[in-house]
């Protein structure tokens, strides 16, 4: 069994700050170091979307355009933790946050079958 625990979602207003933490647990899931971590969302009727990737060592990340220079990545490989500093969010931002998982690089699809674990999602809600 492998499971990854999202937390740290909520309600903020626009221009405010938020930390998303996944935890990952389970027997079968090996040593964390070699599994890249992403965070996607999804909106309302909309599909899933990427959102950022952090490889296995933590030394290259990757961020969906409309996040970069607002959004973090980062993993402490020694606590099986991966976080995502999200600051000045904005109203259309609010979604289920879903953290993943895959040996080697992220899927950045957002396609469930693409990225092998998979979280049950933290909501986050961004007020105007």
């Amino acid at each position: 069994q492998v499971q990854l625990v999202e937390s740290g979602g909520g309600l903020v207003q626009t221009g405010g700050s938020l930390r998303l933490s996944c935890v990952a647990s389970g027997r079968t899931f090996g040593v964390y170091g070699v599994y890249g971590m992403g965070w996607f969302r999804q909106a309302p009727g909309k599909e899933r979307e990427f959102v950022a990737a952090i490889t296995g060592s933590g030394s290259r990340t990757d961020y969906a355009d409309s996040v970069k220079g607002r959004f973090t990545i980062s993993r402490d490989n020694a606590k099986n933790i991966c976080h995502l500093q999200m600051n000045s969010l904005k109203p259309d931002e609010t979604a289920v946050y879903y953290c993943a998982a895959r040996p080697g690089l992220i899927d950045t699809s957002g396609a469930a079958s693409r990225n092998n674990y998979w979280g049950q999602g933290t909501q986050v809600t961004v007020s105007s």
